[in-house]
């Protein structure tokens, strides 16, 4: 008997639409990519593609990328013969391999180094893998890759394999995020809410005060599901059992106690005179300074270039050419 494919609540276009789209590619035997902020559940809508699929009763291995150096994911998902080398005492079948016949979810796939990435490559193009010290192995996986890095962006810069991503991408299921599905901010709530009366064993939620709800649906939700639910769980415990949930606890820090900041020590009384700057120096400074600022945006913007635009206050198409004056992207002009 087939499983049921993981429940998802939602009610608004956004997420509907979505199911939509994951039902329409989930019997296609090719590579997907999820692609969705933390904390929107991509292994939930990984899992539902698995099991909507024609592979719902063969292995569904899920592997965090983020999660492992560069030798101990290479080893974890392709696995070594015993002796290949030290302390490799018995061989290790990896995930791949674990794999066969069904779906192998890959999350954080950005953050895999370019050894790992070639052997995926591998992997995906022709369904052969190598354990470390060991033969060339055939293998039947499909490869359903998640992240939320913007990947075509990697590419241009040399971070991530443009070969790897053309074939993960034969699909791309984008997850809103929750301030892009507000109607079902309630929905979810209650959901959460009910699971924690059960855990807490009470007899029953009250519900949600005016107040709460109104913050429920004023919060920006940067963690989304996620963090909806731990704040929904968080605000339900330490409420009363027998009254409304009066107030959501957003920040568990609020009331935490925090080490004073450190205090920045008085300055000299005779300022030293600065040496006097050559004009080429200075230039090339002023470039420094500025191509500095613009990495820092990229990786803190996860290298998606339209939010780092918004960040650094610039249009899109001006950080481009910031970009390729510096050599971040493309060749310099």
């Amino acid at each position: 008997m087939q499983p049921n494919p993981p429940s998802l609540l939602g009610e608004s276009p956004a997420f509907h639409a979505v199911l939509a789209h994951v039902s329409r590619v989930a019997p296609l035997e090719r590579p997907l990519l999820v692609i969705g902020e933390r904390g929107t559940g991509k292994e939930l809508i990984a899992a539902r593609l698995h099991y909507l699929s024609r592979r719902w009763d063969r292995p569904f291995v899920k592997v965090n990328c983020a999660a492992l150096t560069e030798s101990l994911l290479d080893s974890e998902l392709f696995g070594h013969e015993a002796g290949a080398f030290t302390g490799a005492i018995r061989r290790q079948i990896g995930r791949v391999e674990q794999a066969d016949g069904g779906t192998l979810f890959l999350d954080e796939i950005a953050t895999a180094s370019a050894a790992v990435q070639e052997k995926l490559l591998r992997a995906v193009e022709y369904g052969e893998i190598e354990r470390v010290g060991g033969r060339t192995q055939t293998v039947d996986v499909r490869v359903i890759g998640a992240t939320n890095a913007d990947l075509p962006a990697l590419a241009e810069t040399g971070r991530f394999r443009a070969d790897l991503l053309d074939r993960l991408a034969f699909d791309v299921v984008t997850l809103p995020p929750l301030r892009a599905r507000r109607e079902d901010i309630p929905v979810l709530a209650e959901h959460f809410a009910l699971g924690m009366v059960r855990e807490l064993e009470r007899a029953l939620f009250p519900g949600f005060a005016p107040r709460a709800l109104e913050q429920l649906l004023d919060h920006g939700w940067p963690g989304n599901v996620r963090e909806l639910r731990n704040a929904v769980e968080r605000s339900v415990a330490a409420s009363d059992p027998e009254g409304l949930v009066e107030e959501i606890l957003l920040d568990p820090f609020a009331s935490a106690w925090r080490p004073a900041a450190p205090t920045a020590p008085a300055p000299s009384p005779v300022a030293e005179e600065a040496p006097p700057v050559a004009a080429e120096d200075f230039q090339e400074q002023v470039r420094r300074f500025e191509s500095g600022l613009l990495e820092t945006a990229l990786e803190r913007n996860r290298f998606n270039q339209r939010q780092t635009a918004e960040a650094l206050g610039l249009g899109y198409h001006q950080l481009r050419g910031l970009l390729k004056k510096h050599g971040l992207i493309g060749k310099p002009e």
